[in-house]
């Protein structure tokens, strides 16, 4: 490789800066024969039919997209020596199936243009997006205090504007939904709460400020509006944040357990227009960002694709142990369905919401991802934590309505460890489930356990699932047991397994089941006469309380 360039970017981004603004995953540094330190002056669709020599590298520093050029086409080194000519500090080509052929790599070692290769899945269109998103991020904003914040990192831009405002912030879109908050020190006062639970402020508080006139003052303006404390509420100042004549959203300020700073507002308008680039971002290629990292994130937990590349895609620290947190939220109305909904019902999404919330904001580094009615967390572990669990769930448990069973793995010291900790904590949330099934709906409250609190529970769930295909294939006095209930109603299962659960105490059991000792003294005579259960038979008593757990799993 050459040496490396000396840097004259005259303050210019350097192409390192670019790459490592723009969404993970999206490009990649094949050969950079000067080091990744040259200066970017633009991204641009090139035409390979039309050769650019119209400059040096010092005056032009371009980032060439050569369009519909496969890195294993014959005429890929015509495009990278073109691309010298012209001063590129960059070419990107379609990586293509094959990837670049040794012929060309050794044509960009020995030149001074970066090669880079555009992965697939990507379009051309996005990529010179984000390119040019990340150029205009990284222009010269006159030292705002966000300098160096990952482009479109909407979490991590609360907490420092929090700090340089000296208050609470919300990030909110032009429809006052909450993008993201900044860490919480002090106790939230009540509309905070609200909003950040619900994820938007309530409807009622929109209808509010939008006939006082808030509304009008902050989308038609620049600077910033007070909105003053009153007895229910703290003060809040907010601003608008726009691209030109677009509104992209508002940053949100409130007095965070002490009156904010005289220079608060000023502060947070400096941050209004360092939040341009970070929301238009957002708006523009945040959500398909997410995607690919959500994508990268179950496939860590997974153990599929290459770990490293993986690892990098979903921002996951390659040498860093972490735990994984499995949480399954419901909507405690579902609770009563059998079977529950697969998406857990609008509050138990809302809560897997302020889960993933509450996760981003608990420790730099932490990613999460979504699947159905569960939430993954991969949390980086600490020297001294013993429950990161119930850290994070504190907040969800306060949504209306919402039921959450959280169970966390053990730690992986590697990538390697990650399926396997995640399988332990999903383990660990059907222990919590099945503890919930056995109690009356409305006596569910959300639980959390740490794979070594259940142990024994995870091993019978384990040998269950070893039985059940045997125990479908055989029949006999409990099965003909199961089948009557189901098909009409009855409860006898539920009286022989709570006795069972009781250690044959008839008055716990009958309590447990909210009916009279004699009613379920009734029940056991008859399950015996009708189906041959005689609870008096040790071996029927195993086979018992296993059909009855395998019958609570399929109900």
């Amino acid at each position: 490789m050459a040496a490396r360039e000396p840097d004259r970017r005259d303050g210019r981004p350097s192409l390192e800066q670019i790459l490592r603004l723009i969404a993970p995953g999206m490009l990649d540094v094949v050969v950079a024969p000067r080091g990744t330190g040259v200066p970017v002056a633009d991204a641009v669709l090139h035409d390979p039919g039309e050769e650019r020599d119209d400059g040096t590298w010092a005056a032009s520093g371009l980032i060439l997209l050569a369009v519909g050029v496969d890195a294993a086409a014959p005429e890929a080194i015509d495009v990278l020596r073109g691309a010298e000519r012209a001063g590129a500090a960059a070419v990107v080509l379609r990586r293509g199936a094959r990837g670049p052929r040794a012929a060309l790599l050794e044509a960009a070692a020995s030149g001074r243009t970066a090669l880079l290769t555009r992965r697939p899945g990507q379009g051309w269109t996005e990529v010179l997006g984000q390119l040019r998103t990340a150029l205009a991020h990284s222009a010269p904003t006159g030292g705002t205090g966000v300098e160096g914040l990952r482009l479109g990192d909407l979490p991590e831009l609360a907490n420092t504007v929090a700090a340089l405002v000296g208050g609470a912030i919300t990030i909110e879109d032009p429809q006052s939904r909450v993008l993201a908050y900044s860490r919480m020190d002090h106790e939230p006062d009540p509309m905070r709460r609200l909003t950040i639970l619900g994820q938007e402020v309530p409807r009622w508080r929109v209808d509010e400020l939008r006939e006082s006139g808030f509304f009008q003052a902050l989308w038609n303006t620049d600077g910033v509006v007070r909105l003053p404390a009153d007895d229910r509420y703290a003060e809040r100042l907010a601003v608008a944040v726009r691209h030109g004549s677009e509104i992209l959203g508002s940053l949100w300020a409130a007095a965070d357990g002490r009156p904010l700073a005289e220079d608060a507002a000023a502060a947070l308008h400096t941050a209004a227009r360092a939040a341009v680039s970070h929301l238009a971002h957002h708006q523009t290629w945040g959500r398909a960002a997410a995607r690919a990292r959500e994508s990268a994130v179950h496939a860590l937990l997974d153990g599929s694709g290459p770990a490293a590349r993986v690892a990098h895609d979903a921002g996951v620290a390659p040498d860093r142990p972490y735990t994984v947190l499995v949480a399954e939220a419901y909507d405690s109305r579902d609770l009563t369905a059998v079977p529950a909904p697969a998406t857990g019902g609008a509050a138990g999404q809302r809560t897997l919401d302020v889960l993933a919330l509450q996760a981003e904001a608990y420790r730099p580094g932490c990613v999460t991802a979504r699947s159905g009615r569960r939430l993954y967390v991969l949390i980086p572990a600490e020297d001294g934590e013993t429950d990161p669990a119930r850290a994070l769930t504190a907040t969800a448990r306060s949504v209306p309505r919402g039921v959450v069973f959280a169970g966390v793995g053990p730690v992986a010291a590697d990538l390697s460890g990650l399926p396997a900790s995640r399988e332990a904590a999903e383990l660990v949330v059907r222990v919590l489930r099945e503890r919930a099934a056995r109690r009356p709906a409305a006596d569910v409250v959300s639980a959390v356990a740490a794979f070594g609190e259940v142990v024994p529970e995870v091993s019978a769930l384990r040998v269950l699932d070893l039985i059940v295909p045997l125990w479908q294939s055989l029949s006999g006095p409990v099965h003909a047991m199961v089948e009557h209930d189901r098909a009409h109603g009855s409860e006898y299962g539920a009286s022989v397994g709570a006795y069972l659960d009781a250690f044959g105490d008839t008055g716990t059991a009958a309590q447990r089941l909210n009916v009279h000792p004699n009613t379920l003294r009734y029940r056991l005579r008859r399950a015996r006469k009708l189906f041959g259960v005689d609870l008096a038979d040790p071996t029927l008593r195993l086979l018992a309380d296993v059909g009855l757990r395998l019958a609570r799993r399929t109900e």
